[in-house]
């Protein structure tokens, strides 16, 4: 019998025994996503938490929450900061909302998928507060991390996730705490945050905005399709897709969209 191919370490035998097993515990699909990023993400980290094998592992999240947590918060990819690409906001604010406002007026539905620790959406809200009252802004905020979610309701952010906010937004809607900034409740109070799955759960329906943002360069190329479709369901006819600066949507045409520029997709 031939020896298993190996990867870093890991049988990659063994790896198809530990993707079953994950998705017994979190309904999580590995299969979906990059398997050599993904795979090498996941023989790190094992290894850095001193487990032998993957088998030990698994054992390990089913007896321990906190190994289990650990574990999804690992993987699931949380850098993000405040105004992310500046020019994509500059565009948003100026070419895209104007866009929304006038085909929608001002009562928008607004989804953040994949938002993390909420710095997109509380950047959305800030921005949608130059145009309108705090109390008609309402954004829905989603991921499928409950300790980035819970972060993101806490709203306490380090010096450079908040580098690229406006010294004015920054000034009047941020506390300074120690070496770190809070956002106000104003700002927190106009976001719902909820845990969701992108593979397996459902979509909101019309919605005049959506965000994800540079997630889905990790998922292969069918699931990545598979997802740009669910997003263009889920939008509005006239809604608005707006997707990170590492990702582009090959075949917008036939899913249906119209390019509004690299970054932004109408239904």
């Amino acid at each position: 019998m031939a020896a298993p191919f190996i990867v870093r370490g890991f049988p990659m035998n063994d790896y198809e025994y530990f993707k079953r097993e994950i998705y017994k515990l979190t309904s999580i699909d590995l299969n979906c996503y990059k398997e050599r990023q993904m795979k090498r993400r996941i023989d790190t980290m094992i290894r850095n938490k001193k487990f032998e094998t993957y088998e030990k592992y698994i054992l390990a999240m089913k007896q321990n929450p906190s190994v289990f947590d650990d574990f999804l918060s690992y993987m699931t990819i949380n850098v993000s900061e405040f105004y992310r690409n500046p020019e994509q906001w500059v565009f948003l604010e100026k070419e895209v909302l104007p866009y929304l406002f006038q085909k929608f007026g001002k009562n928008l539905k607004i989804w953040s998928a994949a938002c993390s620790t909420g710095d997109e959406p509380y950047s959305l809200v800030m921005t949608l507060a130059k145009y309108m009252p705090l109390a008609q802004i309402q954004i829905l905020a989603t991921d499928i991390d409950r300790r980035a979610l819970e972060k993101a309701k806490i709203g306490l952010y380090v010096d450079k996730s908040i580098e690229h906010v406006p010294t004015d937004l920054k000034k009047k809607y941020f506390t300074q705490v120690g070496s770190n900034y809070k956002i106000k409740d104003e700002i927190k109070n106009r976001v719902t945050f909820q845990r969701h799955d992108l593979l397996k759960d459902p979509y909101p329906r019309d919605c005049h905005l959506v965000i994800c943002r540079n997630v889905l360069i990790y998922f292969t190329e069918d699931t990545k399709d598979a997802l740009f479709r669910r997003f263009y369901d889920c939008l509005i006819f006239g809604g608005t897709f707006f997707i990170g600066s590492t990702e582009q949507i090959m075949d917008y045409k036939e899913i249906g969209y119209q390019r509004m520029n690299s970054f932004f997709y109408v239904r």
